[in-house]
């Protein structure tokens, strides 16, 4: 007998009310109750209203008829049923998995991942190649189950510490509260990183109508090298709460950097400040302010002078930059203002950082500074030896005070025009006919004869460099600090052999490096055009010696030559003609063991269009075997040695070491000298009883 159509009516208005607010179970019981009570065909006709499984439904009338107890409160199923788990399945996945994202220091330094990115679907795809099926959300279920997270790198490690670093803070607080205490000006310092000029990306975003953001280049790099450039410079006014910036577009320099200093100085600083006599700059251990640079401090010895003030420096120690007081009160506003917004030009820059500015603060000012700062700049330990600098007992490498001098001592305390007139003077002496060899009309026609090859080596130079074709008009870059013709002087000098690079370096203010790049690349250009530099015996080893020859015409003084004096028998314990043939058969040797020695400190054969090297020993070769055979005789002490040829008795002791394997194996056995003598003067005394006149020491 079916079931008519009148009641598969009420049981579809019974389950459409009373089967969505039911669970699992307790759907499938009021399913079997309603099939129970319809008698044959009840299962059939119930699973049809409902339109579910005939099984769904038989399945809950055994559980009626099973008169099992109801399932503890919240319970659906039995303990134990659904489908298993992965880890159930497959007892090995995690074990593999927690391998694959162990830390690598403790991990297996084979393991697939360690240098692949460990996300979901790469450890995944990992476990499934090892034979562990399983999908990403699945690997995500149990990293987190068993205490893994997403997590970025933590900035904890500091590195080592400088030991004074605490003491060093605490006594910059102290030089700062001191100076506000009195009134005196305390600025932070700091120079921003370099922005490129045009249509570049800028991090950050900035509310603009939708679907127009502004449209800038792809890459940075294709602007090309030579871009225009903004180099911002910041003055922070710690008690004003006030911010200057000078924005730069030649080279962040030290030079640079105290001239920020000066423009604040006379735009803000004076009038803030009227009755100042005293200004604590606080700056990073590194940067264009480093406490290293000589530059630096000289740059701030001209400061001092021009403004009077004595100018106080406090370094943060290295690697505490973060705590720079201009960071988080000045630069990282400027950063927020023009977030999201292309610096196209200088103009945009400036107004962007004038018009920066936070809830409390600070004012801000921003002007720009077009002038020229080339590097190379030279200061030598004399000259800063020279300047009227202050070392603090406490830490005095990071902090020290700048006095004013009425008289700078020669140019390293003097501004950067005042170097600049001075670098072109000494290259005027520079040019004296008797240190180049040539008139001046003559050094004028080779320079002349060579400029337009120079500046095909310097345009290849540059294009090698840039990788590309040149984007500016030639002359619109950095001004260099000497220009073809002096590049010429200065290596017609060196060729002469009239001085070393140092003491032209240290003539011109200049960095040795620098003076070495024009020399090497100008002596090429020589060689190619076939123009030879004959060398000459004037020698100069100090910048004073050469500019006293200049003024006076006094020829340069080194030590004595003692060749022939100190070949005496008496002295020597061998005829001179006995003597001369052993400088003969040895001269081969020394010269084989100078190249030999030169070769291990090069490492390589000599280079092609190499020299030989420009400048004489300290002692040339007789003297240095004069010294050994003296020195094994017994006829003198090693400080006697030194002291008659005006060197270290390190000099000395390096000749005694080369020397003596070479009289060893001439076969040269010395006998001991009857006399012993102690100094130089006594040598000189007995040469004199002998009837033996010796040159004047220096």
């Amino acid at each position: 007998m079916g079931v008519s159509s009148e009641v598969r009516a009420q049981l579809g208005l019974r389950f459409e009310v009373l089967l969505p607010h039911l669970n699992e179970r307790q759907r499938r019981l009021a399913l079997a109750t309603e099939a129970r009570l319809l008698g044959h065909g009840g299962v059939r006709a119930v699973a049809q209203v409902v339109g579910v499984s005939e099984t769904t439904v038989r399945v809950g009338v055994f559980e009626l008829e099973s008169g099992d107890d109801p399932f503890p409160q919240g319970r659906v199923r039995r303990s134990g049923g659904g489908r298993k788990q992965s880890i159930e399945l497959d007892p090995a996945l995690l074990p593999a998995l927690l391998a694959l994202v162990e830390p690598e220091e403790r991990g297996d330094p084979m393991s697939p991942l360690r240098w692949t990115t460990k996300s979901l679907r790469h450890l995944a795809a990992e476990l499934t190649r090892q034979g562990h099926a399983v999908s990403a959300p699945t690997v995500g279920k149990l990293l987190r189950n068993n205490g893994f997270s997403l997590q970025a790198n933590a900035k904890t490690l500091e590195g080592t510490q400088h030991p004074g670093r605490d003491a060093q803070f605490r006594y910059l607080n102290e030089q700062v509260r001191d100076h506000q205490t009195a009134g005196e000006p305390v600025i932070s310092v700091d120079a921003k990183k370099k922005e490129q000029l045009g249509r570049l990306p800028n991090p950050g975003c900035e509310w603009r109508p939708r679907g127009e953001p502004v449209e800038v280049e792809d890459h940075s790099f294709f602007t090309g090298p030579d871009v225009e450039h903004a180099i911002p410079y910041g003055v922070y006014d710690l008690t004003a709460d006030t911010g200057w910036v000078n924005v730069g577009v030649d080279h962040d320099t030290s030079a640079f950097a105290v001239a920020s200093i000066r423009r604040w100085w006379q735009a803000r600083g004076h009038d803030d400040y009227p009755h100042a006599t005293r200004l604590l700059i606080t700056a990073d251990a590194g940067g264009s302010n480093s406490y290293r640079y000589r530059l630096w401090k000289a740059e701030l010895a001209a400061l001092a002078t021009q403004t009077g003030l004595a100018i106080t420096v406090c370094h943060f120690p290295p690697g505490t930059s973060k705590w720079n007081k201009i960071e988080h009160r000045l630069f990282c506003h400027i950063t927020m203002n023009w977030r999201g917004r292309p610096l196209t030009s200088h103009e945009v820059v400036l107004n962007t950082i004038a018009s920066t500015t936070t809830g409390s603060g600070p004012r801000v000012e921003a002007e720009l500074d077009t002038r020229a700062f080339p590097t190379g700049i030279s200061v030598t330990a004399a000259q800063l030896q020279a300047l009227p600098i202050e070392a603090h007992q406490r830490y005095g490498a990071w902090n020290y005070t700048v006095h004013p001098d009425t008289a700078p001592v020669g140019g390293a305390a003097t501004a950067g025009d005042d170097r600049d007139r001075a670098r072109i003077q000494t290259l005027e002496i520079l040019a004296d006919p008797r240190l180049t060899g040539m008139t001046r009309p003559e050094l004028a026609h080779l320079a002349t004869t060579l400029a337009l090859a120079q500046a095909a080596q310097t345009e290849q130079r540059c294009y090698q460099q840039r990788g590309a074709r040149r984007r500016r008009a030639p002359g619109a870059g950095a001004r260099p600090l000497l220009t073809d013709a002096d590049h010429m002087l200065i290596t017609v000098l060196y060729l002469r052999q009239i001085c070393s690079q140092k003491v032209i370096s240290e003539l011109l203010g200049m960095n040795a490096f620098s003076i070495s790049q024009a020399i090497t690349r100008t002596r090429h250009l020589l060689d190619d055009h076939g123009h030879t530099i004959q060398a000459t015996t004037l020698r100069f080893t100090t910048a004073t010696a050469l500019i006293e020859y200049t003024e006076t015409g006094a020829t340069p003084t080194g030590h004595p030559h003692f060749e022939q004096a100190l070949a005496d028998p008496s002295l020597t314990g061998m005829t001179r003609r006995q003597f001369t043939d052993l400088l003969q058969r040895l001269s081969l040797q020394q010269a084989a063991q100078v190249e030999n020695l030169r070769y291990q400190r090069r490492g390589r054969q000599r280079l092609p269009g190499t020299r030989a090297g420009v400048f004489r020993q300290k002692l040339a070769d007789t003297e240095r075997v004069l010294a050994a055979i003296l020195y094994r005789r017994k006829a003198c002490t090693r400080q006697a040695l030194a002291d008659l040829f005006h060197v270290s008795p390190r000099t000395i002791g390096n000749a005694l070491l080369e020397v003596r394997p070479l009289l060893e194996q001439d076969g040269h056995v010395p006998n001991l000298a009857t006399t012993r003598f102690a100094t130089a003067d006594a040598i000189l005394a007995h040469l004199a009883t002998r009837g033996i006149t010796t040159p004047s020491p220096c």
